[in-house]
């Protein structure tokens, strides 16, 4: 029976929506524990076991506003489905991996497979406000927000007790299980596809070409800030030429894929994609920099680390529960990222010898930016994008995201090389710092935040 009523916010939603949502970021998460024993089974060095993380990226990146795009035309049912089933056999493959380049395989697999949950969720929400004609409730962006970046610091804990039960290939092993409740939970919740969605006209109008410049264009910047000291400019000669078709064609089409110029005209919600990237660069490279050191320079286990990064998920939670009633963003901004600034400058402090407690201080500090970055950052976008695009403008979020995380595995591999020691801990952790001031500025000079969810 549903529970859905003419003016109320169907809550038969809300376990697929969540769960969807979860999926990509608990594993972009687990990994970071797993890095070092995967690093120790194949004789892979830190810059070269960065692939695990980049390769889940660079699907994301490119396949969220695609998946996005496709959920605003066809709605959300579908490519949830197709999303769980890619998950399950993203799992399976990297279970069995028999070597190195299949397992960074199994990561794209999975970077695509989780595509749908996010954008599939804001989609509902704003269907949801359209059916009731009012804003679906507050706890309802609350618990997204919870799910897609607070519970990711759950991780690394569940990283190391699978690693500790059964290896870490049980850390990709899990993504069985949870493709498996998706599928159920999307068939038996999530509403139909309506017919006039499928029909000729719809899918003649996908912006296929736009899909592709766009894709081309992010591949080859991806690829060239995966290994800037690599020298390949060639990449960022194709990424400018790639962009520039893509705006060109995107200017022109009757349907756009990305519609340039509603988004160029929105200059509020282009800062929150440049406060998602700069707090996704802290965030990650915090998350999994800072658990290889605890692993490799300070000496703890795989099962340990995650032990301590565990009142990061506490703290977070706290933090957007709290806050999450309120709809207004700047204060949660001018506090998260002056959290972000303080958590850095911390880690400069550590070294192979400092005491549990201090290293357990510095995750508690950044858990408070942790929950309130990711609130305000989605509480923007809901408030900021075109109803009709909440899809692809969810998916584009995540795009600059994803970004950032990339950013920040780049930087880890190029801050501790061959391995994590506290010499090169207290580098990424000066990068981070400028990443940190950098997004206080930009939330300090943002004036258009104190409108966000006040009208």
């Amino acid at each position: 029976m549903s529970t859905a009523t003419e003016t109320g916010f169907d809550r038969r939603l809300l376990p697929p929506m969540l769960l969807g949502a979860a999926l990509n970021p608990v594993n972009s998460s687990i990994i970071s524990v797993s890095l070092v024993p995967i690093g120790a089974a194949f004789g892979a060095p830190p810059a070269e076991t960065a692939w695990l993380v980049s390769a889940l990226y660079l699907a994301t990146a490119i396949g969220q506003p695609v998946v996005g795009r496709l959920i605003d035309l066809f709605g959300p049912r579908d490519l949830f489905l197709a999303g769980a089933a890619l998950t399950g056999i993203s799992g399976v493959v990297g279970m069995l991996a028999p070597g190195f380049g299949v397992l960074v395989a199994s990561r794209v697999l999975l970077g695509f497979g989780t595509c749908a949950g996010y954008p599939a969720a804001m989609h509902l929400i704003r269907s949801e406000a359209r059916r009731t004609g009012k804003d679906s409730p507050a706890g309802v962006l609350t618990a997204l927000a919870i799910t897609t970046q607070t519970i990711a610091v759950v991780g690394p804990s569940l990283g190391g007790l699978l690693i500790g039960i059964g290896g870490w290939r049980a850390t990709l092993a899990i993504n069985i299980p949870l493709a498996l409740a998706g599928l159920y939970l999307g068939f038996r919740r999530l509403p139909a596809t309506p017919a006039t969605r499928r029909d000729g006209r719809l899918v003649r109008e996908l912006d296929l070409p736009g899909m592709g410049l766009f894709a081309a264009a992010l591949v080859c910047l991806l690829l060239f800030l995966m290994d800037v000291r690599g020298g390949d400019w060639w990449l960022l000669a194709v990424t400018v030429a790639a962009g520039a078709g893509f705006t060109w064609r995107e200017l022109r089409t009757r349907q756009p894929f990305i519609d340039v110029r509603l988004l160029g005209g929105n200059l509020p919600l282009l800062a929150t994609y440049g406060r998602a990237l700069l707090s996704f660069v802290v965030s990650y490279a915090f998350l999994y920099g800072y658990t290889q050191w605890m692993e490799q320079g300070h000496g703890l286990s795989a099962s340990e680390a995650g032990l301590v990064l565990l009142p990061l998920f506490g703290v977070g939670i706290i933090a957007s529960t709290v806050t999450g009633r309120s709809k207004a963003v700047r204060g949660k901004l001018l506090i998260g990222s002056l959290g972000q600034v303080a958590a850095c400058a911390l880690l400069l402090f550590l070294n192979d010898g400092s005491p549990v407690w201090m290293l357990l201080a510095v995750v508690i500090v950044l858990g408070v930016p942790q929950g309130l970055n990711n609130l305000a950052l989605q509480n923007s976008v809901y408030h900021q994008a075109h109803a009709e695009r909440m899809g692809s403008s969810a998916g584009l979020l995540r795009t600059f995201g994803y970004l950032g995380a990339i950013v920040a595995s780049a930087a880890n591999g190029a801050f501790f090389g061959r391995r994590a020691d506290s010499a090169g801990l207290h580098h990424l952790a000066a990068f981070m710092l400028v990443v940190s001031v950098l997004f206080l500025v930009l939330t300090v000079a943002d004036r258009s935040l104190s409108r966000v969810g006040r009208t």
